[in-house]
């Protein structure tokens, strides 16, 4: 399983690990920490070294009940941080974090490499014609409503199926307008209870049938440190944990904001 990303295959069929670039001020874990050039320099050059492949650059917290930003200032934050981290690292392969085309169009004309979206298009009808046009690979995520209001949106009769359901249509979609490289997340923590969460990391190998990657984002989130009672900053054992269930249900690409503990991950399953 590869998918081509500026000319380069990228293969897949051993799994490969994004490191979380967040130039928010209000994302649930790392909000706020990268502040100038200087500070995402020192991360960008931590997690390459760690043997991150991809770079996830986000300039609007997805968080539940996120404050919403206009786009513009959305493409104030993350295309100078695009645009700094390839002056230092001209070989990294960046992902734009946004569900709106227009950061998407200009991330990748500023060279970034793949699109990540948390609404699969659904928030933005110009995000696959705009993929189609720059054809890059493109993250399709699960989510229902939006950061705001997805919360409410947790009922579901199966939550696997409906998810997989959800993807066999946006992929139909994406399909129809040339979209060749299609990775999938199932979205964990959007519009899902913890239980709900837990079901789907449950049942992921049925994934498999939609014959696409798989990109899984559990890095400290809720499901993890609700279930274990501590604060996400000590979540990273309950990250690795289930970053090592994810790998062996086949589980390609792991979005984490701590990239040596994923990638020792990452070399141990594949050693199964």
């Amino acid at each position: 399983m590869t998918i081509n990303c500026k000319g380069t295959l990228i293969d897949l069929s051993t799994p490969k690990v994004m490191g979380i670039l967040n130039v928010t001020p209000d994302s649930f874990y790392d909000g706020g920490v990268l502040q100038n050039e200087k500070d995402i320099l020192g991360q960008a050059e931590k997690m390459l070294n760690e043997g991150a492949t991809f770079l996830d650059i986000g300039g609007y917290s997805s968080r539940p009940d996120a404050k919403d930003i206009s786009t513009t200032e959305e493409i104030s934050r993350v295309i100078p941080a695009i645009e700094i981290v390839l002056k230092n690292f001209p070989e990294a392969l960046i992902s734009i974090d946004t569900f709106r085309s227009e950061v998407a169009k200009k991330a990748i004309e500023s060279g970034a490499a793949m699109i990540n979206d948390i609404a699969a298009g659904m928030l933005d009808e110009a995000m696959l014609p705009t993929v189609a046009e720059l054809q890059v690979p493109y993250v399709m995520m699960h989510m229902r409503g939006t950061p705001k209001t997805m919360q409410s949106l947790t009922q579901y009769e199966h939550v696997t199926l409906e998810v997989l359901r959800y993807f066999a249509e946006r992929m139909a979609a994406a399909r129809a307008l040339g979209i060749n490289d299609i990775i999938a997340d199932p979205g964990f923590g959007f519009a899902k209870t913890r239980e709900q969460n837990f079901e789907l990391l449950n049942q992921l190998e049925l994934f498999k049938n939609l014959e696409i990657p798989v990109l899984i984002g559990l890095s400290r989130k809720s499901m993890i440190y609700k279930t274990l009672g501590v604060k996400p900053q000590e979540a990273l054992n309950g990250t690795t944990a289930l970053n090592s269930i994810a790998l062996l249900k086949g589980a390609h690409i792991l979005r984490v904001h701590d990239v040596k503990e994923a990638v020792e991950c990452v070399e141990l399953v594949s050693k199964l």
